[in-house]
């Protein structure tokens, strides 16, 4: 670090070190007169402009350039581009993030008139043949992704650093190959980091009107704030990590306006919370639901998702096949049961349990009872029968709640479970059968019928209602598993007690009604297409969001760790074609990423080193460069904890994309850096500091505010410093070229680009 890092900057005019008292109106408005002609640092001289222009123009070169190459699916392209078919032929589907991006996808294609005839199969199936406006979608996600490099630049330059810094920043973004290469396909992370910038750059903003409090200007960034927090949400669930850094600041923010020495009244900071409740919370929460109203309204009509919902959600789809083909389950109905997540049908037969086991547990040497695979055995049926004293000879629908029995129709006996261990798991229970009339074990044939909670209230029905058996001595609920019992079961599927009722592999379905055909119960009405209220839809849907994203745990060749991001030694092959040679390889500019590594370090030690020469008497540092550190720095540094982080604790695949949104931050952390690093002084204050009427009638001190001013001087060595990272970077750019955009690269080309133990095609 150089001298000038640490040394005392050069500063505007000298201020007292002590407030002066003033007492009178005007006294007050001769001290403060100073502070309220400074404005902070305003944008619109003709460097800035044509600084954006440049920006914003090679962004949109370096992602438009080739885009419609490979005129071939590209990893999830599968996927997404799938979704637009789906919206536009209005086919519901599920999948585990918002609808924001691809409804804006979905709208580009309807705009050209495409009508989503293309299924996107597979990754390589060809979109010319296929007749797919490819160009026009990719140019969607690169458009977004264009244009979060000209925010960048507003973000820096407003947050008061100098020019230079905001041109390194900028430049060190722009040429990263990751970012590049992931806005460049029909992907989502570019308009969630689009979003993502616009509400950092929107708080910013905001902060800076904070002395025009309620007025115009302070209220339109404080609700463009909330909206764009809202609209990164609604891309990924991910935007969660923004919508926590601006809570975090926030919360910050209004323990300040408590402090007593502020002199505000409590009336008046509960103005400054109904304010930021309405445009951080409520606005929102309803620019979040409008979108999802928008899907709903959309997705209309049966498609690939049904099966992730509810019956009753189901049910309000135009032509679900599951509520055509759903027959109602009565009393005495002989039935098939089969498991939701193995689809193997519980079973039973005249074998028994061995006396004792190979670990040395006993049985009850009862009837074995499992899951089998065969649908059309025998041994799958069974009748429900109805108990208590309210027995009677008419036709009585199965509800959620009942208590009932079940019957093994080929053998004449009653299912049980009861306190001996299970076969494969010595802490759940032994299901098996009992004699139909045996008094002793008539408790432990008692089930109760539980249904999901969203089909509370409905008849039981085949294939639509998911249930659970819930054993009423117990308590605990049926459950089966993928693990086959040995040679004395025959190799059947394992069922048993499971003490935790919330798992989901506790639930089962109706399969068939033996003797009855779908629609023989139906009536006229029963073929309409029932209604559901939104907010239950919503809400069933953000819930399946969220478990099956945590169940994304399937191995993945190119799946990687979170330490593995930070020096990106585990890309991803996006494509690669056999007799071009080409392919597209996502891996960030390694110059870059690791220089922000180097700057995460250099922020945390200076920031302690500051700490502890502050506790010691020490003053190194000027107050305006100490807080441009700390506050606006601090912010960065938190964003950008906030989006790596969480990572480590999540259980699902994980992939290099996922660290894009933190590496926008990390490259403007990189800035506040470099320029405390190399760049003497700071331009303080960046705030327009003119107290409007508010602002002075309430807030304290009675006394002139000791404000010092500054202005940054560039060295030689920040020209150097900046120049030598700059040229690094677009060198590497530019070497990793052909991996970015998919040009032909022969064996030893590739063999050359294999660095960090890259797995790339055709290197032998």
């Amino acid at each position: 670090m150089t001298d000038t890092a640490v040394r005392k900057r050069h500063t505007g005019p000298a201020q007292s070190k002590k407030p002066v008292a003033v007492k009178e109106e005007e006294d007050l408005k001769k001290a403060s007169q100073h502070a309220q002609s400074i404005k902070g640092v305003r944008l619109g001289d003709s460097r800035d402009k044509i600084s954006l222009l440049v920006f914003t123009a090679l962004a949109l070169l370096m992602r438009w350039i080739y885009i419609g190459f490979p005129s071939e699916v590209v990893f999830d392209e599968v996927h997404f581009g799938k979704f637009l078919g789906h919206y536009l032929k209005h086919a519901y589907f599920f999948d585990v993030h918002p609808p924001l991006a691809k409804l804006t996808l979905t709208a580009a294609g309807k705009l050209i008139g495409y009508d989503g005839h293309f299924d996107f199969a597979s990754i390589g199936d060809n979109y010319i043949e296929n007749r797919v406006p490819h160009v026009f979608l990719r140019s969607v996600p690169a458009t977004f992704g264009a244009l979060c490099v000209p925010i960048v630049y507003l973000i820096m330059r407003d947050s008061g650093y100098n020019y230079l810094t905001c041109l390194f920043t900028t430049t060190m973004y722009l040429f990263d190959n990751a970012l590049v290469g992931q806005s460049r396909l029909i992907l989502l992370d570019s308009q969630l980091i689009f979003y993502m910038l616009c509400t950092i750059y929107s708080y910013v903003r905001f902060s800076k009107a904070r002395h025009q409090e309620f007025s115009a200007e302070w209220y339109t960034w404080l609700l463009a704030t909330g909206v764009s927090m809202a609209m990164t949400l609604s891309v990924k669930m991910v935007g969660l990590f923004i919508v926590a850094a601006v809570g975090l600041a926030t919360i910050s923010d209004l323990w300040s306006l408590m402090d007593v020495r502020r002199g505000l009244e409590l009336t008046h900071v509960a103005k400054h919370f109904y304010a930021r409740a309405v445009a951080l919370i409520i606005v929102p929460t309803f620019v979040y639901l409008f979108w999802f109203w928008i899907h709903f309204s959309i997705l209309d009509t049966s498609g690939p998702g049904d099966n992730f919902m509810s019956a009753a959600f189901q049910a309000t789809l135009k032509g679900n096949p599951l509520t055509e083909q759903a027959i109602k389950v009565y009393y005495n109905d002989s039935i098939t049961i089969q498991h939701r997540d193995t689809e193997n049908f519980l079973f039973s037969w005249d074998k028994t349990y061995p006396l004792r086991y190979d670990d040395g547990r006993i049985s009850s040497k009862g009837h074995q009872v499992s899951a089998n695979s065969d649908p059309n055995d025998e041994g799958n049926i069974w009748q429900v029968l109805q108990t208590g004293d309210d027995i009677s000879g008419q036709l009585t629908p199965v509800r959620h709640g009942d208590i009932i029995q079940l019957r093994h129709v080929k053998t004449d006996r009653l299912l049980m479970t009861h306190d001996v261990a299970s076969p494969l798991l010595p802490t759940n229970t032994e299901f098996t059968t009992a004699e139909e009339g045996d008094e002793e074990k008539y408790e432990d044939t008692l089930f109760e019928l539980r249904f999901d909670v969203l089909d509370l209230g409905r008849q039981l029905q085949s294939q639509m209602i998911h249930f659970q058996l819930i054993h009423v001595p117990t308590g605990v609920s049926m459950f089966s598993q993928t693990k086959k019992w040995p040679e004395w079961g025959v190799f059947k599927h394992d069922v048993n007690g499971n003490k935790k009722i919330i798992d989901r592999a506790n639930r089962w379905i109706v399969k068939d009604v033996i003797g009855r055909e779908p629609g023989e119960d139906k009536d006229e009405e029963g073929t309409k297409v029932d209604s559901m209220s939104f907010l239950h839809k919503f809400l069933e849907l953000q819930s399946k969001m969220l478990s099956e994203n945590n169940k994304l745990v399937a191995e993945h060749p190119y799946m990687s760790t979170p330490i593995s991001w930070l020096v990106p030694t585990k890309g991803i092959s996006y494509w690669h074609n056999p007799v071009s040679k080409g392919q597209i390889y996502l891996a960030g500019n390694v110059v870059g990423w690791v220089l922000g590594l180097a700057s995460i370090a250099i922020y945390c030690g200076i920031g302690l080193a500051d700490i502890v020469a502050q506790r010691r008497g020490f003053d190194l540092i000027d107050e305006p460069v100490r807080r441009r550190f700390q506050y606006s720095g601090g912010f960065l540094a938190l964003l950008y904890a906030l989006h790596y982080l969480p990572f480590y604790v999540m259980g699902r695949a994980l992939f290099l994309h996922h660290y894009l949104p933190a590496v926008t931050v990390l490259y403007m952390l990189m800035g506040a850096v470099f320029e405390f690093m190399f760049i003497e002084g700071t331009t303080s204050p960046a705030s327009n500091l003119v107290r409007n009427e508010s602002e002075m009638k309430n807030h304290r001190p009675k006394v002139a505010a000791n404000i010092s001013t500054m202005r940054s001087m560039l060295t030689k060595t920040s020209y150097i410093a900046a120049a030598i990272i700059v040229i690094a970077q677009i060198g590497f750019f530019m070497w990793m070229v052909p991996l970015t955009y998919g040009t032909n690269m022969g064996s030893e080309m590739v063999k050359l680009h294999q660095i960090f133990g890259w797995e790339l095609h055709f290197a032998k």
